[in-house]
């Protein structure tokens, strides 16, 4: 009678048939079925009865796609990290963005504060040279 009790997840353990179409009909007896440690324990392939062909079929399978899925997992994982990449980088280009923002208000202030100062300084100009005339008159009225 085979046992179909777990291996533990800690030991070390190895696939004593071939995944292609061929039939084994002699399993080894010492034979310690694939273990996928990053499954969780309800989706771990049982043991299959060596006497059984469908049983052996059938755990072949469930290897298969226990390798699918942990496939798809790595996957995941990677285009999760791609997306938080992506999210960091929307993330700076928005913060640049009201950045640029920030600094083209900031341009159209001083410019219009550098057009009033230049309106300013001509008028302050003007009433100096009037001024002055008024000045040089006195000057040469007295």
């Amino acid at each position: 009678m085979i046992s179909t009790a777990r291996v533990p997840a800690d030991k070390p353990v190895r696939i004593a048939f071939s995944l292609d179409n061929a039939a084994d009909d002699t399993p080894p007896e010492d034979a310690i079925p694939l273990v996928f440690p990053e499954l969780e324990q309800q989706l771990q392939p049982l043991p299959p009865c060596h006497d059984s062909m469908e049983s052996m079929q059938v755990y072949k399978q469930h290897c298969q796609i226990a390798e699918e899925y942990r496939e798809v997992k790595k996957e995941i994982a990677l285009l999760e990290e791609r997306k938080k990449e992506l999210i960091a980088k929307l993330d700076q280009a928005e913060k640049e963005k009201l950045d640029a923002a920030q600094l083209a208000r900031e341009f159209e202030a001083l410019t219009e504060e550098n057009r009033t100062l230049k309106l300013a300084q001509s008028q302050c100009v003007e009433q100096l040279e009037k001024l002055r005339i008024q000045y040089q008159k006195r000057q040469g009225s007295s």
